[in-house]
């Protein structure tokens, strides 16, 4: 597969994942994930050293990632997301129209504080276009989050039925667009932004009214 790059250092990889691959494999032990994707490539050009994911997105979310070359480096970046030392946003299509068009969402999850906050993009007819930023890093946070306040995303499936919804896509409609953070090896401020995916640009064109 094809995986843009998005930045890259000595240390570091930041690639764009599609979506529908998984970050790392699960329980049920898939083989064809985003990171043997990369390391077969590598091992492919006979690169001598190994990606480490920092932090993961699940399978239907696309978008931004970063990638650590060696176990040291990996480490030390996953202490910058410890500290909550990386900005990450999100660009989510939700259902209906979203009020207030600025907030927090803080809802626990499984027992354990979280808190999301977004801001609406755009306003269209049945959804609203959004910035997300996920304060607390709890699995499918965001996906959670705009359930609990009667807005699921967009194609979302696992925690909304579809078939309560007019509007319908191929996947829940999230994008991990924008990633800030400083360095942990050079010191150097870090800032990269991802494109919209290519299915989240079709559907915003042919939902146009």
């Amino acid at each position: 597969m094809n995986i843009p790059i998005a930045y890259e250092d000595d240390w570091l990889l930041i690639v764009d994942k599609p979506a529908g691959l998984l970050t790392i494999p699960t329980p049920k032990n898939e083989q064809y994930t985003l990171t043997s994707i990369l390391n077969g490539d590598l091992k492919k050009r006979g690169v001598s050293y190994r990606l480490h994911p920092c932090h993961r997105l699940d399978r239907e979310t696309s978008g931004l990632i970063i990638y650590a070359k060696g176990k040291s480096v990996q480490k030390r970046m996953m202490e910058l997301f410890k500290q909550k030392e990386v900005k990450k946003s999100y660009l989510a299509i939700v259902q209906g129209n979203l009020k207030p068009s600025r907030g927090q969402i803080r809802t626990a999850i499984e027992g354990r504080e979280a808190i999301t906050k977004y801001d609406v993009v755009e306003n269209r007819k049945d959804f609203s276009v959004v910035e997300v930023v996920a304060l607390t890093g709890r699995t499918n946070q965001i996906r959670i989050h705009f359930k609990s306040i009667a807005h699921p995303l967009v194609g979302e499936a696992k925690f909304a039925f579809r078939k309560d919804y007019k509007l319908k896509a191929k996947r829940a409609c999230l994008h991990a667009k924008y990633l800030e953070f400083t360095h942990p090896v050079t010191g150097k401020a870090v800032s990269v932004n991802s494109e919209l995916a290519k299915d989240l640009k079709e559907f915003l064109k042919a939902h146009n009214d």
